[in-house]
This record gives structure tokens, sequence and C-alpha cells, in this order.
């Protein structure tokens, strides 16, 4: 046991029960090491345990039960996602990643990060939207409440674009929410259980492990190919942990921009019936394809798979609106649950977005991303094999390229001496339930078109790195 600088060895026992505690590693309830097990094993005098142990139970985190000992009082604090893990393992993860894309480095290079440059996105057709939003309130758009599930006309609309991926479903089978993160928050807390295990693909989007992390599920990788996740390895995992559900992006994947195939599509949900496994599609980047591919929702008609979407990436991060569709009963308990959680929706999120949609703006605003995003996947593909690095797939539509680095580079390292240099880098590990994919990185292929970000991957690639072997 370790003290740190400045620390008292009271301070010091007192700190290893709360970051226990913290950990989960001693629960409500448990009862802590005796005062001489802990003395003994801190290599502290008995008095110091027994101050530690008084100062604990006067803060409420321990109580004292005389002839008994000391028990973990509840409850607990919240749990803090960043403490999980070793040092090592919290300083490149999914949520350092977010911190890095998302903090005070926004102004610097961002080859690294999920959505497209703010001067890509739909800005003009959101101001004429929200123009018409301000004259026009007369349903309470600027200051009402949403109804549970939403817009109405909206869904509809959403229903109808639906349709054109072959996805049959209702306005009363889709909901309304706060954005696609919110969604499959949604989600989780509606099918999950603590210790409920989740399938997902390796690599996948970092944040969905931050998520399930934080809905305290067990998450199994399964090997990502160019055409879905692995079959074989998929229906071994679903035998071997009966997971609760399957989360995926299968239009555009994230981060390898693979798209699913029709037979791997058939064959996962074959899969899913016999192990009674729930599917949940994240399509929040369908709008980027210009045909659309396989849909494991259109294959199963919504009966095990929820659909996840919302238009984020392709019009605006500023306007927080998602959608799940799914079967009628199972909208209805997650309406309820949406509720109790947050009330309702943003009705001028909706009414902004369904104005956008409807008046051929935003038609004409992702025709032309899908011609910038190819020509700029074709350069920068071009522009990392120059210095050496080589793109996994061509992929077909989207804003990333997942490519491999040359031998013996570490992408963690490398990441590292990127922040350094003022570029974001996303590294392979943060994309995987192992931490693997360390020779990997992912590249927003509209983010990437500056000489600062070759230069320094030149520079960087032609001298070993850290970690990298001879």
């Amino acid at each position: 046991m370790a003290s740190k600088p400045d620390e008292t060895r009271t301070g010091m026992v007192a700190r290893t029960i709360r970051d226990r505690i913290e950990a989960r590693t001693l629960t409500p309830g448990a009862r802590l090491p005796s005062i001489r097990a802990m003395a003994e094993s801190s290599g502290v005098a008995r008095s110091t345990v027994v101050e530690a142990y008084e100062r604990l139970a006067g803060d409420g985190v321990i109580r004292s039960r005389p002839g008994s000992g000391f028990y973990v009082a509840a409850p607990l604090a919240p749990l803090a996602l960043d403490r999980l893990g070793t040092a090592k393992e919290r300083e490149v993860d999914p949520l350092w990643m977010l911190r890095q894309s998302l903090g005070e480095r926004r102004h610097e290079l961002m080859p690294g990060c999920g959505w497209l440059p703010d001067d890509w996105l739909a800005g003009d057709a959101l101001r004429k939207a929200m123009r018409g939003a301000a004259r026009a309130d007369g349903d309470g758009t600027l200051a009402g409440y949403a109804s549970p599930r939403g817009s109405r006309p909206l869904r509809m609309l959403l229903a109808r674009r639906m349709a054109d991926q072959g996805i049959e479903a209702g306005p009363d089978q889709i909901l309304l929410t706060d954005s696609g993160t919110h969604a499959l928050d949604l989600v989780c807390r509606f099918l999950l259980q603590p210790d409920d295990t989740v399938l997902v693909d390796d690599p996948c989007y970092f944040n969905f492990l931050a998520l399930l992390r934080a809905h305290r599920a067990k998450v199994i990788g399964v090997p990502m190919t160019p055409t879905g996740p692995d079959v074989a390895a998929f229906a071994e995992a679903a035998a071997t942990h009966r997971p609760r559900f399957y989360l995926t992006n299968s239009g555009v994947h994230n981060p390898t921009g693979a798209s699913l195939a029709a037979p791997t599509a058939h064959r996962l949900l074959k899969i899913a019936e016999a192990h009674d496994m729930v599917i949940i599609e994240d399509d929040i980047f369908a709008d980027f394809e210009h045909t659309p591919s396989p849909r494991l929702a259109a294959f199963d008609g919504l009966d095990r798979t929820i659909r996840i979407g919302s238009f984020s990436k392709s019009l605006s991060a500023a306007v927080r609106c998602g959608h799940i569709a799914a079967r009628p009963d199972w909208i209805e308990g997650l309406a309820d649950l949406r509720i109790a959680t947050s009330m309702a929706g943003s009705p001028l999120a909706a009414s902004l977005l369904h104005n956008v949609l409807t008046d051929g703006c935003y038609r004409r605003h992702v025709e032309g991303v899908r011609t910038r995003l190819a020509r700029a996947t074709a350069k920068v593909a071009m522009r990392l094999r120059l210095v050496g690095i080589e793109p996994w797939i061509e992929p077909a539509a989207g804003i990333f390229l997942w490519a491999r680095l040359p031998d013996g580079t570490d992408a963690v390292d490398l990441a590292r001496r990127a922040i350094a240099e003022g570029i974001v880098l996303a590294p392979g590990p943060v994309f995987s339930t192992s931490g693997g994919w360390r020779d990997h990185m992912r590249f927003n292929v509209a983010m990437s078109d500056d000489q600062r970000l070759y230069a320094f991957l030149e520079t960087a690639l032609s001298r070993p790195l850290d970690g990298a072997t001879s």
C-alpha cells in the first residue's frame, strides 16, 4: 500500500478503504478487515487503523457494529467510471478519447474525432428553420412540453424514411429521444440488469464500451470482418455467454467503415433467435450511404431488433433529437421510462428537424456531403499510404478510414505523441473490448486534410516509438 505525497498514515488507510468501496470490491453490508488484519496488511499501527475507521464512520462511509466489527454503509457513492481498471488503462480508454474530442482541444487538429467539420453541416438550413419556428409558434414549440413519444409529424416522416431502407415501422413504433446516445441509454435501462452480458463488435464505437460500463454490463467482443461480425465467433459467444443483446452499427460501421452483407445478416438473426437475443442496431450514419446496405431491422421486421438513429452526424450536433424504432409494446415501456427519467423531449428540436427534412434542404445537403466524403476518402487513403499507413478496407460510404500502422508501431504511443503536437488521434485499443488493434488507427477523412497531420506522421513513423519493436 503506497502513500501519496503529504498523506498521513491514517489518511492512507482511509483512502484505501474508500478506493475499494468506489471500485465495488467492498459493497454495502460487507465487513471490513479486522483492525489487526488491516494493520498487518498496511504496515501501520493498530491505533492508526482505529483512527482511520473512526474517521470513515464519522463521514458515514462505514458503520460500527459493537462486538462484530466495521461494515460498509449504504448507499454507495456513484461509480466513477474513470477509476475502473489500472492507472495505465485509464490513460487511453474510451473516456479518454471522448475527453480529448469534446474538451478544450477542439480547436486543434482533430483527425480522431467522430463528426464532420462545422462548415460541412447544414447551418443555413437550420437558420432558416429557426426563423420559421419563431414566426409560426402557435403549438407550444418554443415553450411547451412534448408528448411522451414526441412530435407525431416527425415520427410519421421517420417512418417513411425507414421504409426506404426496407424497415416497416408505423409512427406508434417510434419514440423520439434527446440524441442517439440517449436512445441507447434508454434501451440499456429497459433491457439490462447489472452483470448481464452484451455482445459488441471488436472493434466497435468506443462510447458503446463506456456506456455499457456505466450500466454494469459484461461486454464480450466478437471479431469484425469487412462483411460484419465473424459468424462462427458470434455463434460461439452467444452459446457460451447467453447475452441479453448484441449492439452494432450495421450500415456504416464505426470505426471500420464496413457494411453488413445480406448472408451474414440472415445468419446473425438465426443465431439471435436460437439464443433469445435482442439486437440493437445503431444506424446513426445511415444517410452517408449512396445505396442502403442490408439492415438487420429490415430482415427481422423489428421483432427482436431495435433500431436507433439521429441526425447529429449529418445535420448538426446542436439539434439533439434521436429516435428508437421497436415493437409497439417495447415502445410503450420505453416511453414510460423516458418520462420517468427525463420527462419529455424538445419540441423545438423536433420542429427544426422536421422543417429541414421536408423542405428539400436536407436532401441537397446530404447529396453534397456524400460527394465530398467520397473525394476525401480517396485523397486521405492515398496520403496515408504515402507515409506507410494502409487502410483496412476501402469503405463504400461514411467518414472513417480504419487503417493499419507500419510494423512495430504502437497506436497508443503514437496518439500520446500526437497530443503533445496539438493533434487528436483515435488509437485502435479504445475501440476494443480487449485493448487489441494496437497497430490500427481511425481517421476521420473530413478532418484529415491538413499537411500538419502528415508532417507529424512522417516524422513520428520515421523513428521508433515507445513500446515499438525493433
